[in-house]
């Protein structure tokens, strides 16, 4: 009972239930840290350790945090959104080309089992470019529908808008973007009696 506790607990603080966005929660400590190269974000392409081929699985869109628990550039913080993600044309600067969009989402889509065609599909980002999500590290993107598509792309609209305007901090939007666009399976797995 008391793992199952702390394991709800952990995941509270992950998804921003629980915590505010100053109250020393971080999402750069949640999610994985790729490392920093001079064209960006270089992150791992490799699927998690730890999970089947096809146990990962898009859910109305929305991804499975266990493949896709997101992922942080490290140049987009609180104190450099406008020179970063605030500045006009920025995130064309970061945005990976369409050659490793397209490789990653047929792979991403064999290992997460989804079999439509890839034509239905976009390889995007969990925590989007506007709002500082790492470009090209693959814990951050996944095969999302093409119908759930402008659903997403709406909130990140929103968020961006809301930083640069100071209405709301960058760790807060990556935050929701988070909690919005993934879905949790953690206890999927357990005997009902466990539950």
């Amino acid at each position: 009972m008391g793992r199952h506790v702390s394991c709800l607990a952990a995941l509270l603080v992950l998804t921003g239930c629980g915590a505010t966005p100053g109250a020393g929660v971080s999402l750069t400590t949640a999610l994985s840290a790729p490392t920093q190269g001079a064209q960006g974000v270089q992150g791992s392409t490799a699927a998690p350790t730890g999970l089947a081929s096809g146990s990962c699985r898009v859910v109305d869109g929305r991804a499975d945090v266990r493949c896709t628990p997101g992922a942080l550039n490290r140049d987009v913080t609180q104190d450099t959104i406008h020179s970063t993600i605030c500045a006009p044309g920025w995130t064309d600067t970061v945005q990976p080309p369409g050659s490793y969009l397209a490789a990653l989402k047929l792979r991403q889509m064999r290992d997460f089992g989804e079999t439509g065609s890839p034509l239905s599909y976009k390889e995007d980002h969990l925590i989007s470019l506007s709002i500082g999500g790492a470009p090209r590290d693959s814990n951050n993107l996944f095969p999302q529908p093409t119908a759930k598509t402008t659903e997403k792309e709406e909130l990140e609209d929103h968020l961006h808008q809301a930083v640069c305007a100071g209405q709301m901090t960058l760790m807060a939007a990556q935050a929701r973007m988070r909690h919005d666009w993934t879905h949790e399976r953690l206890f999927s797995d357990l005997p009902p009696a466990t539950r």
